[in-house]
């Protein structure tokens, strides 16, 4: 009887060794089961996109980007003059805080949203390419482009006034500079109806932050529009491999239908899109 005590006692001794070994695994398989699922996509993320520190031509912003920032050139624009003031209280925007139904956005009817609204636009990417003696920006938003002349001077005289305006572009160090006029009044400079005049100048400065990103400031001169320049915040231009551009044109039957469906209602008290 006592041999067969012993015997028990020996191997519920080894039985509960064997589960606590056992017990022992699982906790530590399950931790570094935990730990994989939580550091593999950093790591496939870490592959995906190229590193920050990778090396780069800060002269060379060719590639598709997306401009982040707000569509707007800062929180805080600068006091109107009362004939901006006039024509800012005449724009019914259709989105927004101010939107109205039948608003009269001049994008509404397809006319292009000018510049440099549709530069801010950043929910479409854009495309940069270089080419000797201008810089192209494709921009997927109304699916037009914009010409920026290098080597060249903006024109004494304002030129014919052109939706974009007339631009031109030098490089001041690794900072590419960009002026542009005669600029057609009839474009708004955001979705809320801020307005410009015809003898706006912009100034926009270019630099190569890294691999992925270009940090761009904008000021905006209109004497006519505005008590003083208009300073924007800092935009910053982020590049994803992934990201393509697309044909966005802008078709008037396709405008009508969204107008309809979506604008008005989204405009008008009480209804939802």
């Amino acid at each position: 009887m006592n041999t067969e005590m012993a015997c028990a006692a020996k191997c519920n001794t080894h039985r509960w060794i064997l589960m606590t070994v056992a017990i022992g695994m699982l906790f530590w398989s399950g931790r570094s089961f935990a730990r994989g699922t939580q550091t593999e996509p950093a790591a496939r993320q870490q592959d995906a996109s190229p590193q920050q520190n990778a090396a780069f031509d800060p002269h060379d912003l060719s590639g598709i980007w997306r401009v982040e920032g707000g569509e707007i050139l800062s929180k805080q624009a600068p006091r109107m003059t009362p004939w901006a003031q006039a024509r800012y209280d005449a724009a019914k925007p259709g989105i927004g805080p101010r939107a109205q139904p039948q608003g009269n956005d001049p994008i509404s009817g397809c006319n292009p949203p000018g510049f440099p609204r549709i530069l801010l636009f950043g929910a479409y990417p854009l495309e940069i390419i270089q080419l000797p003696g201008r810089v192209l920006q494709f921009f997927d938003f109304f699916y037009t482009y914009r010409t920026i002349w290098t080597g060249r001077q903006l024109l004494p005289n304002n030129p014919d006034p052109r939706w974009y305006g007339y631009s031109v572009g030098r490089w001041e160090g690794n900072t590419f500079v960009v002026d542009s006029s005669g600029f057609d009044d009839r474009s708004w400079l955001d979705e809320d109806g801020h307005p410009h005049s015809s003898e706006m100048r912009i100034e926009e400065r270019y630099q190569r932050m890294g691999l992925n990103a270009i940090r761009l400031t904008m000021t905006l001169t209109d004497p006519k529009a505005y008590t003083q320049p208009w300073v924007s915040d800092v935009k910053i231009l982020k590049r994803d491999a992934q990201d393509k551009m697309r044909e966005d044109l802008c078709a008037p039957a396709d405008e009508e239908r969204y107008k309809d469906e979506m604008k008005e209602p989204a405009a008008t008290p009480g209804q939802q899109p």
